[in-house]
């Protein structure tokens, strides 16, 4: 399992892609693009927008509240544990089997907020990753070599446990 040190968090904080202010302003960015989303509401928005999703990240909550918007995909599920600020094999290896075999829901016990690294690191080149960035809006990352490095990157100030 890799945890994030408490002393590294604020290095999340910023978006990793484009921060849209709305689901509708990048939803033309998404046409012919494989489409992977990661929570609850953002994953909502996208299927109330008509969006088709490959893969959705959820846990049942938003903002560490209940989420009463819960998707109802007519995808496979798969389950993982994942404590907040962490990212687990387990995880890990739910992310890869939905990729190799979409369309499939992810659902975490415990916080999907960091699946996006190893999401963009398992997804194929030119998928579109979206999720939610608390108050401001939604963040869209294109996979492509530069997301990868950056992903990899991002998992080098995690310490293993």
């Amino acid at each position: 399992m890799l945890r994030l040190p408490e002393e590294q968090r604020g290095l999340f904080k910023r978006p990793f892609g484009t921060l849209y202010g709305s689901i509708s302003e990048l939803l033309p960015l998404l046409e012919g693009r494989a489409i992977y989303a990661v929570g609850d509401v953002v994953t909502h928005n996208l299927l109330a927008a008509g969006v088709t999703l490959e893969i959705a990240i959820i846990d049942g909550y938003t903002m560490r509240t209940p989420c009463n918007r819960s998707p109802l995909l007519q995808a496979r599920w798969l389950t993982a544990k994942n404590p907040p600020g962490t990212i687990t094999d387990e995880l890990e290896a739910a992310i890869e089997e939905a990729v190799r075999d979409p369309p499939a829901v992810v659902f975490v016990e415990g916080e999907e907020d960091l699946a996006v690294i190893p999401l963009v690191l398992a997804a194929p080149p030119g998928a579109a990753v979206l999720y939610g960035q608390p108050g401001e809006g939604v963040v869209l990352r294109i996979v492509d070599a530069a997301a990868k490095r950056v992903a990899a990157s991002m998992l080098e100030v995690f310490v293993r446990d």
